[in-house]
């Protein structure tokens, strides 16, 4: 028993490498080698089980498992592909069988090939929509078990069971360090808003921003917005939230890049070392929405949700000063700001209504 002095145990090193690991972060930074580790492993499965007990034909079993989980990735949709592709696996394995069965019934090879095209084309015809990949490998399957009619049926059976350990193994490993297609989605957007506030702090701070670099910077930010498009359907899946509301979420992310490549792009030139300031007063307000871009960024990085609810006042009209010129390029500039600042108080109001949803497993990223 610990003395009230004494200090707690500290977690073993193995314990804090397994959080480390476990970490949703780790994952999303390290997904390609995540995967490429569990299918590796799954892979060493299939061939340990069918060369250690001399399983005839175990290479389809190794096929079986590239099939089935080589490509999927994120939870979301490794739940339905999988199911899919093990469907169309073993359709295929069922179909190959009777195609057999029926070239030695009759010992007629070409009911065989016309059988085997008229599934063929079947499975092409239903290939071209949802079912697409169902259809797709029940007759990539098909062929694998049946051959071109030169097989017995001792083969093709030894093959489906080999179809059949290469999808349950498949199946198992899918499910093993999964990569949330929801955390990949809050981090993309979370990058992107952390990344708004950096080149919005440098409008109002003066801080000159090179063409080139600026470019390049928004190009990443817009490359983060497609893939974040990509994981949509997935991200629906694990937390429910209707498609709709994520349509408008993206269509307020996209907003806001645009309207902040809008502001950058119709400020001055820079004519000095020191840049030139906003063409705005830069009241708090303004550094307040920089503020909530970063308090976004935190709810999304770290799950704390609470900061979604510091709104900010974006109701200031701009005021007229000056001669008409400069005041028609500050009223430009005000309205601009104000737009921004609209989108991204719309983002706000529409991530913290589905907090609940996106915030899922309750485990902290790396670093939270």
């Amino acid at each position: 028993m610990l003395s009230p002095t004494s200090t707690p145990p500290r977690r073993s090193r193995l314990s804090r490498v397994l959080h480390w690991i476990a970490s949703p972060y780790f994952r999303y930074r390290h997904a390609n080698l995540i995967h490429g580790v569990r299918v590796g492993l799954a892979m060493a499965m299939s061939i340990a089980v069918t060369t250690g007990i001399d399983v005839p034909h175990g290479v389809w079993a190794s096929v079986s498992v590239l099939v089935v989980v080589g490509g999927l990735q994120h939870y979301g949709n490794i739940r339905k592909k999988a199911a899919e592709r093990a469907i169309g696996t073993m359709l295929g394995a069922l179909f190959g069988l009777v195609l057999i069965l029926t070239q030695m019934m009759t010992g007629s090879l070409m009911l065989f090939f016309v059988l085997m095209c008229v599934i063929a084309g079947a499975c092409a015809y239903y290939a071209i929509g949802k079912a697409g990949y169902v259809a797709l490998l029940t007759a990539i399957t098909m062929v694998i078990v049946s051959g071109h009619g030169d097989l017995p049926l001792s083969t093709g059976l030894w093959r489906t069971a080999n179809v059949l350990i290469g999808v349950v193994i498949a199946l198992a490993f899918s499910f093993v360090l999964p990569q949330y297609a929801t955390y990949s989605w809050r981090y993309r957007l979370a990058d992107n808003l952390r990344e708004c506030a950096r080149l919005y702090g440098a409008l109002l701070d003066g801080t000159p921003l090179v063409a080139d670099q600026t470019a390049r910077r928004f190009y990443a930010m817009s490359q983060r917005l497609v893939q974040s498009r990509a994981l949509m359907e997935s991200v629906a899946k694990e937390t429910d939230v209707p498609i709709a509301r994520l349509e408008e979420i993206q269509r307020l992310h996209r907003s806001v890049l645009a309207a902040l490549e809008l502001l950058i792009m119709s400020m001055p030139e820079v004519t000095g070392a020191a840049g030139s300031r906003f063409a705005i007063a830069c009241s708090p307000r303004e550094y307040a929405i920089r503020l909530q871009l970063l308090h976004m960024a935190r709810a999304l990085r770290f799950g704390r949700v609470g900061l979604l609810y510091r709104a900010v006042d974006v109701s200031v009209e701009p005021h007229a000063s000056g001669d008409d010129e400069k005041n028609e390029t500050t009223q430009g500039m005000h309205w601009l700001a104000m737009r921004f600042a609209e989108q991204v108080d719309g983002l706000r109001l529409r991530l913290s209504e589905i907090e609940r949803q996106w915030n899922i497993e309750g485990a902290r990223p790396l670093n939270g």
